[in-house]
């Protein structure tokens, strides 16, 4: 009975590992222009969903060193890589294709009546780095969502 219930625990404790793995995200920094030549900085993290196969994304971005812009993203399910980032309070959006380790597109103003290129490449980051953008997007998040 002993050694069942050790059994038991053992695998309790494996797939609770599993479980965990699978909840990690994963975070990523780009950096390129705005209209090839305003720079713009753009952190996105990836996680699994919980309730489905899809991932869901949390992002945001800021140009020249202004304040950071909370991103709402939603990727595409007709076309692969592809993704819609609205803006907090919709001052703008982003379109966006993936390509290996860069993002291109637009980003077009709430009357769309003005529309600029973007092109973001992936950058690496140091884990202090990493730790510093995501106390930055709690940060950001909250600003826009607190009560």
């Amino acid at each position: 009975m002993k050694k069942a219930l050790f059994f038991i625990a053992i695998c309790f404790s494996f797939f609770n590992q599993l479980s965990a793995q699978s909840q990690e995200s994963v975070s990523n920094l780009y950096k390129g222009t705005v209209d090839g030549k305003t720079p713009v900085t753009f952190y996105i993290k990836t996680r699994e969903n919980q309730c489905n196969a899809d991932l869901d994304y949390v992002a945001m971005y800021r140009y020249k060193s202004g304040k950071w812009i909370q991103l709402y993203p939603t990727q595409s399910k007709k076309v692969e890589n592809e993704f819609v980032m609205v803006e907090h309070g919709f001052s703008g959006v982003l379109i966006l294709k993936k390509t290996g380790n860069t993002f291109s597109g637009l980003w077009i103003s709430p009357d769309a009546k003005k529309q600029l290129k973007i092109e973001v490449k992936e950058a690496s980051m140091t884990k202090k780095e990493i730790e510093n953008y995501e106390n930055t997007m709690e940060r950001v998040s909250f600003e826009n969502n607190d009560c």
